[in-house]
């Protein structure tokens, strides 16, 4: 779940304290430590500016039984002392941690995440536009990367998913290929194609277990806009699988935070490629959520057909219900608004569910712009599915389990192909 409330926060008195006795402190502090005076106070406006936000702002008066008076004492001075960027987010988001809480977590700019978020929600809100203009001075929500979903394992980077139509799939990059380098340095998500745009890249990847397989291919990074690329990704996911004289329809929903993303859905289904399929495999696996419950009315509701006939006698009829099988296939990435519409899937008998358990992340969240222009993404409401089921913590299990290893997966893809499967034998049974 999502919720448009973007919000800098204010400064508050213990802001102001800390800011203080950091101040006082100073030469102390910084002599012991060799932290220049600006990055101590901005430190610790950060720190305070989080902690502040969280103490007004998490649905739960009672932050799910942690004393978060004294976990802000705890990590405080640690945040303080930093000595960077990623060492001082870290620590912030290992503070979060304890409450056990989807979709509360501190977003940096060194992470696709923080500007896929924005572009959720910055088109929509004339305040975030405004506390951002300086930051995205061309009024778009961009970052250059190849179009991938990451996984450290062990310390080890592998390749979880890979954008339909993204320079990485282009590329021939697959999920399950381990990153070894990129242009001879350690992949950063972020910094390692910052200032490559269509330019060609050369990645030092292993496809499998045995060193022998190491290779290396040349992808070319683009820029991509938070805000459409989600939508581009779904665009180019649509397939047409031909099996045991089926046709089964397959679309891949990246993102459901938005109108848009079931506008597309509809075009294809009653208008575009997927018009004259068999079946359909929806796929709901990682990206984002954010989707209200009515999407899943085109399977559900019941209405008329329309018939037109022209002068010259062709006839045309349209739906606006898919009245043939349908499959959902989720994974641990599949998160909030993706897993009520899994559960009502289920509960509803609209269709099997097949894939792995979901991430059980199903709260309402807000973000709210830090000192840093990071991004703090706050649980702002618990939610409840049919007025008494809770999915937070909890998720949904698939009618159909189907484990998908990453590590060195040589892109097979055993879940959609499950899934495939399941729809085939709806058309048969």
């Amino acid at each position: 779940m999502s919720r448009n409330h973007i919000v800098r926060p204010k400064r508050y008195k213990s802001q102001l304290i800390g800011l203080t006795l950091a101040v006082l402190m100073g030469l102390v502090y910084w002599s012991l430590n060799g932290l220049a005076p600006s990055a101590s106070l901005a430190n610790a406006e950060l720190f305070d500016a989080v902690w502040e936000t969280i103490n007004e702002n998490f649905y739960d008066p009672n932050f799910n039984g942690v004393d978060w008076a004294a976990l802000g004492a705890q990590y405080r001075s640690q945040v303080r002392e930093a000595s960077s960027p990623a060492e001082k987010a870290a620590l912030i988001n290992e503070m979060l941690a304890p409450l056990q809480t989807s979709h509360t977590h501190l977003y940096t700019a060194d992470t696709p995440a923080y500007y896929q978020i924005l572009g959720i929600f910055y088109p929509r809100s004339s305040e975030l536009q405004a506390q951002l203009q300086d930051f995205f001075s061309e009024g778009k929500i961009e970052y250059v990367g190849i179009g991938i979903v990451t996984h450290d394992i062990d310390g080890q980077t592998f390749v979880k998913a890979v954008f339909d139509g993204s320079p990485a799939a282009a590329a021939g990059l697959q999920a399950g290929d381990q990153i070894l380098s990129v242009a001879g340095q350690p992949f950063q998500p972020i910094q390692s194609f910052a200032d490559q745009v269509d330019q060609p890249v050369t990645l030092q990847i292993q496809t499998s277990a045995n060193p022998d397989s190491q290779q290396e291919i040349t992808v070319t990074p683009k820029r991509f806009d938070g805000a459409t690329m989600f939508l581009d990704a779904m665009t180019d996911s649509v397939q047409v699988v031909n099996k045991a004289g089926r046709q089964i329809g397959y679309i891949h929903i990246w993102s459901y935070a938005g109108e848009q993303y079931q506008q597309k859905l509809e075009e294809e289904l009653f208008y575009g490629r997927l018009k004259d399929v068999d079946a359909l495999v929806l796929d709901f696996r990682d990206g984002w959520g954010g989707a209200p419950p009515n999407p899943l009315h085109i399977f559900t509701a019941r209405g008329p057909s329309v018939t037109t006939i022209t002068r010259s006698g062709q006839v045309y009829t349209s739906k606006s219900q898919w009245e043939k099988p349908v499959v959902m296939l989720v994974n641990e990435g599949s998160r909030s608004a993706k897993e009520i519409l899994a559960y009502a899937f289920q509960h509803y008998d609209i269709g099997p569910v097949v894939g792995s358990p979901t991430a059980g992340a199903v709260v309402a969240g807000g973000p709210f712009i830090m000192p840093d222009n990071s991004v703090l993404y706050v649980a702002m409401a618990d939610v409840y599915v049919d007025e008494t089921v809770r999915l937070e913590g909890k998720g949904v299990t698939p009618d159909v389990v189907v484990p998908s290893p990453i590590a060195y997966a040589q892109g097979a893809d055993p879940q959609k192909e499950q899934a495939i499967s399941t729809a085939l034998e709806m058309l048969n049974s």
